[in-house]
């Protein structure tokens, strides 16, 4: 039996679709109050038995954090993918972060060392890979550094390192890097809110880019590395490099809205900065601006996938097939 932790999230609802439409016995982590409902949806985008597949699923209450609970969880299981996270750039939450992202994925790797885990699969990012330099691509080999990583980069960097210890342990992983990834599903967090951004017409967009791909290219990469007998190694998951003005005149286009024309400057963003972190203090909204988040929207990030290329013969989709759909529920559930 599998086990998928996260599956709540867009890759997780997405990685459930996919293996119990490959009649694979799996079993889904979920907190309490999470919304399970929403997966349920994203499997409708797909299939017409979507509560027939969603049934297929064992799904058990438990905290990344709650050994115990995490104990019973493990119980038959062969192969974990990792998928849980929080989300999240405000400084504040960085005790939070860590103990869900580090210290919640230092607890899967031991349980997986403790139950003889074949094989596990962590869902990491292209935060937590080293910078692009002088006009070259970063790889999977660039040196990383803390000093302009967000708080969410660090994290999850710091989780890399307890999945890199369970190999040394003895157990064979893969972890797999994605760009900000594409789907429908979750409007209000994450990758969703470029859909949101876009649907509102806004003149300005950072000058910024990064690397994007599908959510179906990372379950594919993702079940791919799997079901392979590659271990021990990271991968970018990455379609395409692509600014950020780039990405929202497609998505306004498919959205029937226009495209932002300009783009903004250091010192808009360092003004939207002040007043965020003003708002904070008085409303305790949580910050969504700071330096890192400044630096990331004014840098231009390139990412090689080549790797994945090499060693899979993996073949990217382009972002439009996505781009359409993801609109196209967008849209239905946002008239």
């Amino acid at each position: 039996m599998v086990l998928v932790t996260g599956g709540t999230g867009l890759v997780g609802a997405h990685l459930l679709l996919y293996l119990v439409q490959n009649e694979t016995p799996v079993r889904a982590i979920y907190r309490e109050g999470s919304n399970l409902k929403r997966v349920e949806k994203v499997f409708s985008y797909y299939t017409q038995n979507a509560k027939d597949l969603f049934n297929k699923i064992e799904w058990h209450c438990a905290d990344i954090n709650d050994i115990p609970a995490l104990e019973i969880a493990f119980e038959d299981i062969t192969y974990v993918y990792h998928a849980a996270a929080l989300i999240s750039f405000d400084p504040n939450n960085y005790r939070k972060l860590k103990k869900i992202n580090a210290i919640g994925t230092a607890n899967i790797v031991n349980l997986c060392l403790d139950k003889k885990i074949k094989k596990l699969c962590y869902v990491s990012t292209i935060g937590a890979i080293g910078k692009s330099t002088q006009g070259l691509k970063a790889t999977e080999e660039n040196d990383w550094t803390g000093q302009e990583a967000n708080v969410y980069g660090l994290t999850k960097h710091r989780a890399e390192m307890e999945v890199w210890r369970g190999s040394q342990e003895g157990l064979p992983v893969v972890i797999v890097n994605p760009g900000i990834i594409i789907g429908p599903g979750f409007w209000d967090s994450g990758s969703g809110k470029l859909f949101t951004t876009a649907n509102k017409e806004y003149s300005y967009c950072p000058p910024g880019g990064t690397g994007f791909i599908s959510v179906a290219d990372v379950i594919k990469m993702m079940t791919s590395l799997m079901n392979s007998k590659i271990t021990n190694k990271r991968f970018i998951a990455v379609a395409e490099n692509l600014t950020y003005k780039n990405i929202l005149t497609r998505l306004s286009s498919e959205l029937g809205k226009k495209a932002p024309r300009k783009e903004l400057k250091e010192w808009h963003l360092e003004l939207a900065r002040v007043l965020d972190f003003l708002k904070n203090i008085f409303t305790g909204s949580g910050r969504k601006i700071t330096k890192k988040t400044i630096n990331s929207f004014m840098s231009i990030e390139v990412y090689d996938n080549q790797r994945i290329i090499d060693t899979l013969h993996f073949n990217f989709e382009t972002l439009d097939e996505v781009i359409a759909l993801s609109c196209a529920k967008f849209m239905e559930e946002n008239p």
